[in-house]
């Protein structure tokens, strides 16, 4: 009679076990999504390794021939470390640690931040994305007052994922509202896709700019103008 395995996960991915704990926990996953909660301690450096592997097999159906191309003889852990540990680290990691403060001057005045320079990739080719966000806030004297330097931490984590620019200006208005509780939030972003620079139409000048207006910012034109005026480039 066989005995049974012990290790009954032995040698499944851990990409698989990622999987199916998101799927048990009814968890979204789609590439702009964070899945940190769902990955356990040493599975990052397994998943490298996996992701690696998985890239050496792209790079040997591109016919490429990494064991006598020095050029490439380590590209496929380089980019693999890129993905998981750079560029798309917003995915795999817990949300930056935000202190956060009693607005106990009752500041009620526009406060800018800004231009936060950012940088993604389009999910649709994950091509770089690299821009500026514009942040606007209206406290009142229930929000939380949060350090400059966290605006930036937070932008980077939001576009640290393969994201449209549509879904995370509006990812990271949803994350700041929640941190701050202001009476208004607004948001621009400009940016450059490379997906339109380096392939398709080939345009290396066209932006895309967008915006998202929360609270007093929707009701009040006049505090919009004002934010609006306020920001180096007219939107």
């Amino acid at each position: 009679m066989s005995q049974p395995n012990e290790y009954p996960d032995e040698g499944v991915p851990v990409s698989v076990k990622i999987r199916e704990r998101l799927k048990a926990n009814r968890m979204r996953f789609h590439s702009n999504d964070n899945i940190a909660d769902a990955i356990e301690p040493g599975e990052l450096d397994a998943l490298l390794e996996e992701v690696a592997g998985k890239m050496r097999g792209v790079l040997d159906s591109m016919v490429i021939d990494t064991e006598n191309d020095h050029n490439t003889a380590d590209t496929a852990r380089r980019v693999a470390k890129m993905y998981l540990q750079e560029v798309f680290k917003g995915r795999y990691v817990p949300a930056p640690a935000v202190t956060e403060f009693p607005n106990a001057e009752h500041l009620n005045e526009l406060m800018i931040v800004g231009p936060i320079k950012v940088r993604s990739a389009c999910s649709h080719h994950f091509c770089p994305v690299i821009g500026e966000v514009y942040i606007g806030v209206m406290p009142n004297e229930h929000t939380n007052v949060i350090g400059l330097s966290k605006y930036a931490r937070l932008a980077e984590w939001i576009m640290g994922r393969p994201q449209i620019q549509e879904e995370a200006v509006v990812q990271l208005a949803d994350l700041i509202q929640e941190k701050t509780q202001p009476d208004g939030l607004a948001i621009v972003m400009e940016a450059s896709h490379f997906c339109m620079g380096w392939r398709g139409v080939k345009d290396l000048d066209s932006k895309m700019i967008n915006s998202v207006m929360r609270g007093v910012f929707l009701k009040d034109i006049n505090l919009r103008r004002e934010f609006l005026s306020l920001i180096p480039r007219k939107v």
